[in-house]
C-alpha cells in the first residue's frame, strides 16, 4: 500500500512537472532564440569581442511571463545598461577592489534611486555592475558592453512582441474546465441527495473544496491573456475577446463558492439523516446539463448565450418544487437557485435581471 502511495505521489508530480515546462515551454524558446540572434548582432556583425551582456540582457528582460512585459523589458534593459556602464567607466577611472565594487554598487543604485525607477530597474543596475566590477573588470571597453546591453534589449523588446495564440485561449478553456467541475458536483450532490450516504456526501464535500487550484488558475489565465494582449500589437483585436473571459472570473468565483455551500448542506443533511425532497436533486441535475451548455458555449469560444433558455426553464422549475420544513432541504434549495443566477450571469445577463427571471417559489 505504502509502495502504490508513493508510485502514485511520483507520477502526479512528474505530470506537474512536464505540465510545468509545456506551459513555459514557449518562453523557454523564445529566450534562447533571443540571446542566440543578441550575441550575432553583437558578435557577428558588429564584431564585438565576447559581448556577454548582449545575451544575458536579452534573457533577464523577456522573463518567462507575459505580465507587463514591455514595461520590465525596458526597465531590466535600462538597468543592464546603467549597471554596465557605470561599472566599466569606474573601474576605468579608479581600479577594481573591495572598496571600489561597494562604491560602484552605491552610485549605481543612488542613480537609479534619483531617477524614481523600478526596483527592478535599481536591481539589475546593482547586479551589473558588480558582475562588470568582479568578473570582466578590465576597462576601456565601456561604450561597447553598454552598447552590447542595448543590443540584448532591443531584441527582446522585439521577441516580447511575438507570443502564441495560447495564451489567448486558456481563459476561455480554464473558465469551461471551472463550469464542468461545477456540473460535476452538482451530479453528486444529486446523487448523495438520492441515496442519503454521509460518507458519499463528505467525500464530495472534500472535493468541492479541493477547487480553489481551478479559481486560481483561471485568474492567472485571464491575466496572461490581458497582459498578452497588452503587450503585442499583433494580438490587440483580440482584446474584447479576452477582456469579456477575464470578466467570468468573478462570476465563476461566485458560482463555485455557491457550488461548494450547497455540496456542505447536502453533506450535512445525509449525515444526520434528514429527507431532501426528490426533486431537489432532480433540479440539481437539471441545472447539470444546463451548465454543461455553458461550459460548451466557452470552449467554443462564445458567452454562452446559447445556454440562457435552458437555465431560464431550470429557473422556473425551481419556483415549483416541493417545498420542505428541513432546514438544510431549503438551504439547498436557495443555493440552487443562487447557482442559477451565478450561471445566468455567465450567459451575458445582468446579476439583477438574473435575480428576477426566477419564478417566485411555491408556498
Amino acid at each position: 500500500m505504502e509502495l502504490r502511495r508513493v508510485s502514485h505521489r511520483a507520477r502526479s508530480e512528474t505530470r506537474a512537472r512536464l505540465g510545468r515546462w509545456r506551459s513555459k515551454r514557449w518562453h523557454v524558446a523564445q529566450a534562447s532564440l533571443a540571446a542566440g540572434t543578441a550575441w550575432f548582432i553583437a558578435n557577428d556583425l558588429l564584431g564585438h569581442t565576447e559581448p556577454l551582456f548582449a545575451p544575458i540582457a536579452a534573457v533577464v528582460s523577456l522573463g518567462t511571463s507575459y505580465g507587463q512585459r514591455l514595461r520590465r523589458v525596458l526597465e531590466v534593459t535600462c538597468g543592464v545598461a546603467i549597471g554596465v556602464l557605470l561599472g566599466d567607466l569606474l573601474v576605468r577611472a579608479i581600479g577594481n577592489g573591495p572598496v571600489q565594487l561597494a562604491l560602484i554598487v552605491a552610485l549605481a543604485m543612488s542613480a537609479a534611486l534619483l531617477f524614481q525607477f523600478s526596483q527592478l530597474f535599481i536591481n539589475q543596475a546593482a547586479v551589473q555592475s558588480i558582475f562588470v566590477a568582479t568578473v570582466l573588470p578590465t576597462g576601456g571597453a565601456a561604450f561597447t558592453r553598454w552598447t552590447d546591453a542595448l543590443i540584448g534589449g532591443g531584441v527582446a523588446l522585439v521577441a516580447a512582441t511575438a507570443v502564441p495564440a495560447a495564451p489567448l485561449r486558456r481563459p476561455r478553456e480554464q473558465a469551461a474546465v471551472v463550469v464542468t467541475k461545477v456540473s460535476a458536483l452538482l451530479r453528486a450532490a444529486a446523487q448523495v441527495m438520492l441515496e442519503g450516504q454521509g460518507d458519499h456526501g463528505y467525500a464530495v464535500l472534500a472535493d468541492a473544496r479541493a477547487t480553489d487550484a481551478l479559481i486560481s488558475e483561471l485568474q492567472l489565465a485571464a491575466d496572461e491573456g490581458m497582459a498578452v494582449v497588452a503587450s503585442s500589437p499583433f494580438r490587440i483585436r483580440h482584446k474584447e475577446g479576452v477582456r469579456r473571459m477575464a470578466d467570468l472570473v468573478e462570476p465563476l468565483d461566485r458560482a463555485m463558492r455557491t457550488t461548494r455551500v450547497l455540496v456542505r448542506q447536502v453533506a450535512v443533511a445525509a449525515h444526520h439523516g434528514r429527507t431532501v425532497p426528490p426533486s431537489y436533486a432532480s433540479l440539481a441535475m437539471d441545472l447539470a446539463d444546463a451548465t454543461d451548455e455553458v461550459a460548451d458555449e466557452l470552449m467554443a469560444g462564445r458567452q454562452a448565450a446559447a445556454a440562457q433558455a435552458s437555465l431560464l426553464a431550470v429557473g422556473e422549475v425551481s419556483g415549483q418544487v416541493d417545498r420542505s420544513t428541513v432546514i438544510n432541504a431549503e438551504v439547498i434549495l436557495v443555493q440552487l437557485r443562487s447557482l442559477i443566477v451565478d450561471m445566468l450571469v455567465m450567459t451575458g445577463m445582468d446579476e439583477v435581471e438574473a435575480v428576477d427571471s426566477l419564478a417566485p417559489v411555491a408556498h
